[in-house]
């Protein structure tokens, strides 16, 4: 394992033990030591937020917990964001993010926003509990590419269907690409819903993206 690597490691596990410290020390070791900030939040910091999830999905960790990881994300976060090196391109294009109605859990949304600025998008982000409507208004009034909607919860999922029939009854479908993502969700349920894609994860939801408007 290399040093990298070995740092990596560490972010995520600082991450899973809830430790806010141990992933502030390791986040500046990555940018002491030189090395690329946002592979430290995606293999790092992302990763140790995946095991996280899958925690809680097996009901060995709950809201307390989630929390307090998040805080441990954050943390490192803080500090190699600064340092991310953003994509720069002569084109321009805009994601309207937000968590759909009926859910308030932002983390995941906020590490994909932390990304899609990497890639050199132009984030709108609408925030938690959005409205289906909320969605188009601010597609519309962003000229924006891609709508990304994020749920950790699966009680909020039919919202995202709404945001989709809302594009489909106003004859806006076709002018965005629709991507989503979170704990409860698979690419059977993007299907079936008529989204274009299923993010597994950040760092995957931003590479999506990309491919999307290319």
């Amino acid at each position: 394992m290399t040093r990298e690597e070995e740092l990596h490691k560490v972010l995520s596990e600082a991450v899973v033990d809830m430790d806010e410290e141990q992933a502030a020390v390791m986040a500046q070791a990555v940018v002491d030591e030189g090395f690329d900030a946002y592979a430290a939040i995606e293999k790092g910091l992302s990763q140790g937020m995946e095991e996280v999830g899958r925690l809680y999905e097996e009901e060995e960790y709950f809201i307390p917990e989630l929390l307090l990881c998040s805080d441990a994300m954050y943390a490192g976060i803080e500090i190699l964001k600064p340092h991310i090196k953003r994509r720069q391109d002569s084109e321009h294009h805009t994601v309207v993010i937000g968590v759909v109605e009926g859910d308030t859990h932002d983390i995941g949304k906020n590490l994909v926003k932390i990304m899609l600025e990497s890639a050199g998008f132009e984030v709108i982000d609408l925030g938690r509990d959005i409205p289906a409507r909320e969605f188009l208004r601010q597609a519309e009034e962003s000229k924006a590419d891609i709508i990304a909607l994020a749920t950790l919860m699966t009680t909020a999922m039919p919202a995202m269907r709404e945001v989709v029939e809302e594009l489909e009854k106003e004859g806006r479908r076709e002018a965005y690409k629709v991507i989503i993502g979170g704990g409860p969700i698979s690419s059977a349920f993007a299907k079936k819903i008529g989204a274009d894609v299923y993010a597994v994860n950040a760092a995957e939801a931003a590479r999506l993206a990309r491919e999307l408007v290319s």
